[in-house]
């Protein structure tokens, strides 16, 4: 696998430099690195006059695939998430390459169990908590579409934003 780290801010400025030069050669270099169930056929199809630009044309991935489960094997053990909660008295969570992919495996087949597929459309309504970073996975390994809804309102908080919505339709 490819190292695409920057190390340098003179480096970050080379690849983006490259990246407006020659778009179709350093995204072809970057998605090479990734797994994909089709290849791409070409990088980069486009036509600004109507507009119609398509990105990676015919290839297919999973993205969950490229984040969890190609680490497994070597950085199956190492940490993939840390999540340092904002009360001092709470304990802070991490998780393994290994751990989080089984939580967002089991959570994604509790959503195939509730009868959500490919193309669903799920509304995640969480608090910023490591089991949101599960359910927006889940989502994304089974093809269902996810919108995340910020679930840091009060019950009050959005009954005064409604009232306040009502007195502006009226």
């Amino acid at each position: 696998m490819m190292d695409l780290r920057i190390r340098t801010f003179e480096e970050y400025k080379e690849k983006y430099s490259q990246s407006i030069r020659e778009p179709e050669k350093f995204w072809d270099e970057v998605a090479k690195t990734f797994f994909w169930r089709t290849p791409y056929s070409k990088v980069l199809e486009w036509e600004f006059d109507t507009p119609d630009v398509k990105w990676f044309v015919g290839g297919k991935l999973n993205i969950t695939e490229n984040c969890l489960d190609r680490h497994l094997e070597k950085r199956g053990n190492k940490l993939a998430l840390i999540w340092e909660p904002n009360d001092p008295k709470q304990h802070f969570i991490r998780w393994t390459y290994r751990e989080l992919h089984e939580k967002v495996c089991q959570f994604a087949n509790a959503l195939i169990a509730q009868g959500i597929t490919k193309g669903d459309r799920v509304v995640i309504y969480m608090p910023m908590i490591p089991e949101l970073t599960v359910a927006v996975l889940a989502c994304a390994r089974i093809g269902a579409i996810h919108s995340v809804v910020f679930a840091g309102f009060s019950i009050a908080s959005m009954t005064r934003k409604q009232k306040w919505c009502s007195r502006l339709m009226v």
